[in-house]
């Protein structure tokens, strides 16, 4: 048993490790990643749970890559899976910046680094189209209603009217709440 809870660490820590290791652009990039490595691969996860708990690291403060790996090493094997996943997620930024601080002025100056550059912020914006698309395509799949108007209505107050996103966080909390309450009500005066 022990040697199974192991192999289980081992494989949080290394993939998050690995994940973070091959991430440039930020916790936006990394949910992807985060989902075809535990949900289509591993299958520890289903696709639509990995959808509430990436919601949840995305609505709390901190960054995202941190969060989503507390959550789901929290969600795998308790406090301990939340630590390793946490050391398996900063450690190769820690390592990176640690290096390229000592280099910087050498990084900084050279032509093929700025190039390279460039086109990564290309690709991680690429990659979090894909993100919002896939996310957008998961909530609309759900049919429900609710939830697809407060997509939309959250998406027009950010855009257009320039709300804060801590009150578009509070209010679709609160949306989700009251829907819950409301949708158990229900389900009790029925009988179920």
């Amino acid at each position: 048993m022990l040697e199974k809870n192991e192999n289980k660490y081992l494989k949080l820590f290394f993939s998050t490790f690995k994940l973070s290791a091959c991430t440039f652009g930020g916790g936006y990039v990394i949910v992807p990643l985060m989902k075809k490595k535990f949900v289509e691969e591993l299958e520890w996860i289903e696709e639509e749970e990995m959808l509430d708990l990436i919601a949840i690291a995305q609505s709390s403060p901190g960054a995202i890559a941190v969060n989503a790996s507390i959550i789901i090493g929290y969600h795998f094997a308790g406090v301990l899976g939340a630590l390793i996943t946490v050391l398996g997620t900063v450690l190769p930024p820690l390592i990176i910046i640690s290096v390229i601080s000592l280099f910087y002025q050498a990084f900084r100056a050279n032509l093929f680094v700025n190039m390279a550059m460039t086109g990564m912020m290309a690709g991680v914006a690429a990659v979090i189209c894909d993100v919002v698309i896939s996310m957008v395509k998961n909530i609309v799949k759900r049919k429900n209603i609710l939830s697809t108007v407060t997509l939309v209505g959250a998406f027009i107050a950010v855009y257009f009217f320039k709300v804060n996103i801590i009150i578009i966080i509070f209010v679709c909390a609160l949306i989700g709440a009251v829907n819950i309450y409301l949708n158990e009500k229900a389900r009790k005066e029925r009988g179920f």
